[in-house]
């Protein structure tokens, strides 16, 4: 197989990788804004050919063609790819709007050989730096196929997804932006909100920020994206995020009008149903908002207590993404936080540590 790549950042990275990694003799080409990022990953064998631009003819022999540059950038690229691609060549990108890229590939009369992709992975970091060969490992990889799609290519890249252990789900691209804008798009809008809240609320001194516990970190954790990459998603999904916005605004005016009456019985039932609701989700795999594999662990302020732990852990082969002193024990338990890579490492990790008499509590 002959893949191409439009774009290697973190999600086109991974992605070459992890067909490195499943089929190392398939041949991969590749373009980036960044001459640097195609450099470094022709040294590191994640391709094995530079193209010099959308409109090389070398993008002829691909079989499938993976657009994973920012939106505007593959929806630019389409009419130059258009002209080199063989009719036979699947293409397909990893974008998390996606009614724009099925609006254009019509209007070009590329239906027939489009499917929209978008793996629900990835990370608050960006870039082929932070690219992995698992990053989609037991992550829903939504396909969003219109009538025009034979069932053949459908089957296609159904199973290339299987073969990358990702999770296929077929949707209808309308309803994948409206699902996105609720379980993704909107929550990075409320993170981000949240955080200039605090900012803006916060004294000279800063204390706000000093004394944020865990609660605080986790809901904002994914402030911390690309603003380039969420400034175009919200431009494109502007419709529906602010369809899931008004209905949030209305719950969120509610919820303070009841506080402010008094109402416990209201805000009670409110807390209650939130809570039985976001219980009843499974967390097995890295959604839109990746997991956070993190535990707490008890331990005496002492010379040595986290090189004590660390070692426990690296001496078993498990690799630590963060660790943290927590100063703030009013919602946290424990006094150390410790983060994992994965949830296989998580498990293994509380179990070594309660076997050397450590208490520990795992992250929910």
């Amino acid at each position: 197989m002959t893949y191409g790549f439009f774009g290697l950042g973190l999600i086109g990275g991974s992605l070459a990788r992890n067909l490195k990694k499943i089929d190392p003799d398939c041949f991969i080409m590749a373009v980036s804004r960044s001459s640097e990022t195609c450099e470094k990953a022709l040294r590191e064998g994640i391709i094995d050919l530079i193209c010099d631009g959308c409109k090389d003819a070398r993008f002829a022999r691909c079989d499938i063609l993976f657009l994973c540059a920012p939106a505007e950038r593959n929806l630019s690229a389409l009419p130059e790819l258009k002209e080199v691609i063989r009719p036979d060549c699947l293409l397909t990108d990893v974008a998390s709007v996606k009614t724009p890229i099925h609006e254009e590939a019509a209007r070009l009369g590329l239906s027939s050989q489009f499917i929209g992709g978008h793996p629900m992975a990835g990370s608050e970091k960006s870039g082929l730096d932070n690219a992995t060969d698992h990053l989609f490992e037991n992550a829903y990889y939504i396909l969003t196929p219109t009538a025009e799609v034979s069932e053949e290519r459908i089957r296609q890249l159904r199973e290339l997804t299987l073969r990358l252990k990702a999770i296929p789900l077929v949707l209808d691209p309308k309803e994948h932006d409206f699902i996105t804008a609720a379980i993704s798009h909107f929550p990075h809008v409320i993170a981000s909100t949240l955080v200039n809240t605090v900012h803006d609320l916060d004294s000279e001194q800063g204390h706000m920020k000093a004394i944020a516990a865990g609660g605080f970190r986790d809901i904002t954790r994914i402030a911390s994206s690309s603003p380039a990459m969420w400034e175009s998603i919200c431009i494109e999904n502007s419709g529906n995020i602010a369809r899931v916005m008004d209905a949030f605004l209305d719950r969120l005016i509610e919820a303070r009008d009841r506080m402010c009456e008094g109402d416990g019985g209201y805000i009670y039932q409110m807390f209650e149903r939130s809570r039985d609701y976001r219980n009843s989700f499974s967390f097995a795999s890295p959604g839109p908002v990746k997991s956070s594999f993190r535990i707490y662990c008890d331990i005496i302020d002492e010379s040595g207590a986290i090189a004590t732990i660390a070692t426990i852990l690296a001496a078993n082969g498990i690799s630590i993404r963060n660790i943290m002193i927590v100063h703030n024990r009013v919602f946290e338990k424990g006094a150390l936080a410790i983060e994992f890579y994965r949830q296989e490492a998580m498990k293994k990790a509380v179990s070594l540590l309660q076997h050397h008499r450590y208490t520990v509590w795992e992250n929910d």
